[in-house]
């Protein structure tokens, strides 16, 4: 008892000693953290706000009248053609993602499952298509979608059709196929990240349990790998609303997308405020989307287990 007695004084002067010794580590991590954040808060937040302040004003020529209003907004939401220009992009945007992650999941799947000692190579070779000028790749497509490209002198070859077709370039098509192409390496790899965390001793023991390849990947291969997945459709769907250069290129009239409109306002137009209002629409509903579509995703991995 006298032993535990004279042993507290010690213990207690440790942990008053351990009490500074914490404040200093928090006060050293936080002198790590705050360039960073502040460097983050100037580059992110500052710009986002000035765009969501523009969008309150209007503008009277070359000067901008920074009295609140909503009819920026108004605008936006109510005129035809920037509520078809949104959903058009909304839809492109959705298309591309989920294209792009059906397609990538096989090849990530094959690297990881079956790359074997390649891996590296693998994802060395997918990223080759990224050492080029991402203009480059677009005018690429548009020689292959174009009238007397390769796609229409293919299938004038395989006697397919008869005459070049004006039905690959310059419309919707078009801006979903080279989009989907450009982001394809970045849906791939968070995926096949994901799928290298899958333990694999989980698929052996449903093997064992007497579970086919099919019911084993629906099961455990797919859920264990939706966080990939989500990765990769935010990854895409997120830029792709924003793309202006790809629908310019490749879309034509029935391809501009609402980035085209924003791009116009902040720049031929000179209406800041309206550029600003359109650019906050959009982010709220692509922000909203995108939540949705996580949302759903984890629902259906949660009843896939």
């Amino acid at each position: 008892m006298t032993a535990a007695a004279e042993g507290s004084p010690p213990l207690r002067a440790t942990r008053s000693r351990g009490g500074p010794l914490l404040q200093s580590e928090q006060a050293q991590g936080m002198a790590l953290i705050s360039p960073t954040f502040l460097y983050a808060l100037v580059l992110l937040a500052v710009p986002i706000l000035v765009v969501i302040a523009h969008s309150f004003w209007t503008q009277n020529y070359l000067t901008i009248d920074r009295t609140f209003t909503l009819e920026n907004y108004r605008v936006t939401l109510t005129e035809p053609i920037y509520r078809d220009l949104l959903f058009r992009s909304l839809y492109i945007s959705l298309v591309v993602s989920f294209v792009t992650v059906i397609l990538a999941y096989p090849i990530a799947y094959f690297i990881s499952f079956h790359g074997g000692s390649r891996k590296n190579l693998w994802l060395f070779l997918i990223t080759i298509p990224f050492w080029t000028s991402y203009l480059l790749r677009v005018m690429s497509w548009k020689v292959i979608l174009g009238y007397g490209g390769v796609l229409n002198s293919g299938l004038m070859g395989l006697g397919v059709i008869d005459e070049p077709s004006t039905a690959f370039l310059y419309n919707t098509t078009a801006v979903i196929i080279t989009l989907t192409h450009a982001w394809a390496a970045f849906a791939i790899l968070p995926i096949f990240v994901s799928l290298e965390k899958v333990d694999r001793t989980l698929l052996e023991a449903a093997t064992d349990l007497g579970d086919g390849p099919i019911r084993r990947f629906l099961r455990i291969t797919l859920p264990l790998s939706m966080p990939g997945v989500i990765s990769a459709l935010m990854i895409v769907m997120i830029p792709t609303v924003g793309d202006y250069v790809t629908p310019r290129l490749v879309g034509g009239k029935d391809g501009v997308m609402i980035a085209n409109a924003i791009q116009a306002q902040f720049g031929k137009a000179s209406n800041w405020p309206l550029g600003a209002a359109l650019s906050v629409t959009t982010m709220v509903i692509v922000t909203a989307m995108a939540g949705i579509t996580v949302f759903i995703l984890r629902w259906a991995a949660r009843r896939a287990r």
